[in-house]
Protein backbone atom coordinates (compact mmCIF):
# COMPACT_ATOMS: atom_id res chain seq x y z
CA UNK A 1 0.00 0.00 0.00
CA UNK A 2 1.30 3.43 -0.89
CA UNK A 3 0.65 6.51 1.23
CA UNK A 4 -1.44 9.19 -0.40
CA UNK A 5 0.24 12.44 -1.40
CA UNK A 6 3.10 13.55 0.78
CA UNK A 7 1.51 12.62 4.10
CA UNK A 8 3.63 10.21 6.17
CA UNK A 9 2.17 6.79 6.88
CA UNK A 10 0.73 6.64 10.38
CA UNK A 11 -2.04 4.09 10.84
CA UNK A 12 -1.40 2.83 14.36
CA UNK A 13 -4.28 1.21 16.21
CA UNK A 14 -5.02 2.33 19.74
CA UNK A 15 -4.05 -1.17 20.99
CA UNK A 16 -0.46 -0.63 19.92
CA UNK A 17 -0.09 2.24 22.39
CA UNK A 18 -0.23 -0.33 25.21
CA UNK A 19 2.63 -2.31 23.76
CA UNK A 20 5.71 -1.92 26.01
CA UNK A 21 8.01 -0.37 23.44
CA UNK A 22 9.74 2.24 25.57
CA UNK A 23 12.11 -0.31 27.11
CA UNK A 24 13.52 -1.44 23.79
CA UNK A 25 16.88 -0.45 22.46
CA UNK A 26 17.94 -0.71 18.83
CA UNK A 27 19.60 -4.12 19.28
CA UNK A 28 16.80 -5.70 21.33
CA UNK A 29 14.52 -7.43 18.82
CA UNK A 30 12.97 -10.09 21.09
CA UNK A 31 9.92 -8.02 21.92
CA UNK A 32 8.96 -6.93 18.42
CA UNK A 33 5.37 -7.52 17.30
CA UNK A 34 5.05 -10.60 15.06
CA UNK A 35 4.77 -10.42 11.30
CA UNK A 36 1.27 -9.97 9.98
CA UNK A 37 -0.23 -11.58 6.88
CA UNK A 38 0.49 -10.19 3.43
CA UNK A 39 -1.23 -6.84 3.04
CA UNK A 40 -1.34 -6.05 6.78
CA UNK A 41 0.27 -2.60 6.75
CA UNK A 42 -0.56 -1.99 10.42
CA UNK A 43 1.50 -5.02 11.47
CA UNK A 44 4.47 -3.69 9.50
CA UNK A 45 4.04 -0.24 11.03
CA UNK A 46 4.00 -1.77 14.52
CA UNK A 47 7.47 -3.16 13.83
CA UNK A 48 8.74 0.04 12.19
CA UNK A 49 7.59 2.12 15.17
CA UNK A 50 10.22 0.20 17.16
CA UNK A 51 13.10 1.26 14.88
CA UNK A 52 14.65 4.45 16.29
CA UNK A 53 16.51 7.02 14.26
CA UNK A 54 20.18 6.36 15.16
CA UNK A 55 21.00 10.08 15.40
CA UNK A 56 17.85 11.06 17.31
CA UNK A 57 16.67 7.90 19.13
CA UNK A 58 13.73 9.77 20.66
CA UNK A 59 11.83 9.35 17.37
CA UNK A 60 11.25 6.28 15.25
CA UNK A 61 11.52 6.04 11.48
CA UNK A 62 7.76 6.39 10.99
CA UNK A 63 7.52 9.49 13.18
CA UNK A 64 10.50 10.98 11.34
CA UNK A 65 8.49 10.58 8.13
CA UNK A 66 11.09 8.63 6.17
CA UNK A 67 8.93 5.53 5.63
CA UNK A 68 7.17 6.41 2.40
CA UNK A 69 5.60 3.20 1.19
CA UNK A 70 4.70 -0.33 2.30
CA UNK A 71 3.59 -2.97 -0.17
CA UNK A 72 4.16 -6.55 -1.25
CA UNK A 73 5.80 -7.59 -4.51
CA UNK A 74 5.23 -11.25 -5.42
CA UNK A 75 4.61 -12.06 -1.77
CA UNK A 76 7.72 -10.24 -0.55
CA UNK A 77 7.40 -7.21 1.72
CA UNK A 78 8.81 -3.97 0.29
CA UNK A 79 9.36 -0.87 2.39
CA UNK A 80 10.27 2.39 0.68
CA UNK A 81 12.49 4.74 2.68
CA UNK A 82 13.45 8.33 1.85
CA UNK A 83 16.61 9.59 3.58
CA UNK A 84 16.42 12.97 5.28
CA UNK A 85 19.01 14.16 2.77
CA UNK A 86 21.02 12.36 0.11
CA UNK A 87 24.31 12.61 2.00
CA UNK A 88 22.96 11.56 5.40
CA UNK A 89 25.58 9.25 6.96
CA UNK A 90 22.89 7.33 8.85
CA UNK A 91 20.95 6.23 5.74
CA UNK A 92 22.53 2.79 5.38
CA UNK A 93 22.38 2.16 9.13
CA UNK A 94 18.67 3.01 9.16
CA UNK A 95 17.95 0.72 6.21
CA UNK A 96 19.87 -2.09 7.91
CA UNK A 97 17.99 -1.57 11.20
CA UNK A 98 14.66 -1.67 9.36
CA UNK A 99 15.61 -4.87 7.56
CA UNK A 100 16.85 -6.51 10.77
CA UNK A 101 13.71 -5.54 12.70
CA UNK A 102 11.38 -6.85 9.99
CA UNK A 103 13.36 -10.09 9.67
CA UNK A 104 13.34 -10.58 13.45
CA UNK A 105 9.57 -10.05 13.46
CA UNK A 106 9.16 -12.86 10.91
CA UNK A 107 9.11 -11.16 7.51
CA UNK A 108 11.16 -13.24 5.08
CA UNK A 109 13.78 -11.32 3.08
CA UNK A 110 12.11 -7.89 3.27
CA UNK A 111 13.14 -5.53 0.50
CA UNK A 112 14.21 -2.05 1.59
CA UNK A 113 14.04 0.37 -1.31
CA UNK A 114 15.64 3.82 -1.16
CA UNK A 115 13.34 6.44 -2.66
CA UNK A 116 14.91 9.83 -3.41
CA UNK A 117 11.98 11.55 -5.09
CA UNK A 118 10.12 13.41 -3.81
CA UNK A 119 12.84 14.59 -1.46
CA UNK A 120 12.20 14.33 2.28
CA UNK A 121 11.00 17.44 4.07
CA UNK A 122 10.61 18.26 7.74
CA UNK A 123 6.90 18.69 6.96
CA UNK A 124 6.75 14.87 7.04
CA UNK A 125 7.70 14.64 10.73
CA UNK A 126 4.54 13.60 12.57
CA UNK A 127 3.07 15.66 15.40
CA UNK A 128 3.97 12.85 17.80
CA UNK A 129 7.52 12.96 16.47
CA UNK A 130 7.70 16.73 17.01
CA UNK A 131 6.56 16.37 20.60
CA UNK A 132 9.15 13.64 21.21
CA UNK A 133 11.91 15.84 19.76
CA UNK A 134 10.88 18.64 22.12
CA UNK A 135 10.81 16.29 25.13
CA UNK A 136 14.28 15.04 24.13
CA UNK A 137 15.59 18.63 24.20
CA UNK A 138 15.62 19.30 20.44
CA UNK A 139 13.47 22.12 19.11
CA UNK A 140 11.33 20.76 16.26
CA UNK A 141 11.17 22.58 12.91
CA UNK A 142 9.28 25.88 13.00
CA UNK A 143 6.87 26.54 10.14
CA UNK A 144 6.77 24.69 6.87
CA UNK A 145 9.49 23.86 4.37
CA UNK A 146 9.24 26.56 1.74
CA UNK A 147 11.31 29.12 -0.13
CA UNK A 148 11.36 31.14 3.09
CA UNK A 149 13.52 28.46 4.72
CA UNK A 150 16.13 28.94 1.99
CA UNK A 151 16.47 32.69 2.54
CA UNK A 152 18.52 32.37 5.71
CA UNK A 153 15.94 34.05 7.93
CA UNK A 154 16.17 32.95 11.54
CA UNK A 155 12.74 31.83 12.76
CA UNK A 156 11.56 32.40 16.31
CA UNK A 157 12.55 29.04 17.81
CA UNK A 158 10.99 28.26 21.21
CA UNK A 159 13.39 26.76 23.72
CA UNK A 160 12.47 23.06 24.19
CA UNK A 161 13.54 23.30 27.85
CA UNK A 162 11.66 26.36 29.14
CA UNK A 163 9.42 27.36 26.20
CA UNK A 164 10.85 30.88 25.86
CA UNK A 165 11.01 32.38 22.37
CA UNK A 166 13.85 34.64 23.52
CA UNK A 167 16.46 32.50 21.74
CA UNK A 168 19.34 33.07 19.35
CA UNK A 169 21.22 31.01 16.78
CA UNK A 170 24.79 30.35 17.84
CA UNK A 171 25.86 28.24 14.86
CA UNK A 172 24.34 27.14 11.57
CA UNK A 173 25.28 23.58 12.47
CA UNK A 174 24.59 21.66 15.66
CA UNK A 175 25.28 18.05 16.55
CA UNK A 176 24.42 16.99 12.98
CA UNK A 177 24.18 18.81 9.64
CA UNK A 178 20.37 18.89 9.79
CA UNK A 179 20.39 20.80 13.08
CA UNK A 180 21.48 24.30 14.10
CA UNK A 181 22.81 25.24 17.53
CA UNK A 182 20.69 27.72 19.48
CA UNK A 183 20.86 29.24 22.95
CA UNK A 184 18.03 30.39 25.17
CA UNK A 185 18.56 33.90 26.52
CA UNK A 186 16.23 33.21 29.47
CA UNK A 187 17.33 29.84 30.85
CA UNK A 188 20.78 30.22 29.20
CA UNK A 189 20.79 26.62 27.99
CA UNK A 190 22.09 25.64 24.53
CA UNK A 191 19.94 23.34 22.39
CA UNK A 192 19.73 21.84 18.95
CA UNK A 193 17.11 23.06 16.50
CA UNK A 194 15.98 20.65 13.79
CA UNK A 195 16.21 22.95 10.77
CA UNK A 196 13.19 23.38 8.52
CA UNK A 197 14.20 21.60 5.33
Amino acid sequence: MQPSGNAPIDRRHEGLDDWPSTDLIGSDRRGLPPAGPEGDVDAVLAVLHEVPDPEVPAVDVVELGIVRGIDWVEGRLRVQVTPTYSGCPATEAIEQQIEEALTAAGYVAPQIERRLSPAWTTDWITEEGREKLRAFGIAPPVGSASKRSLLGEDPAVPCPLCGSEHTERVSEFGSTACKALYRCRDCLEPFDYFKCL
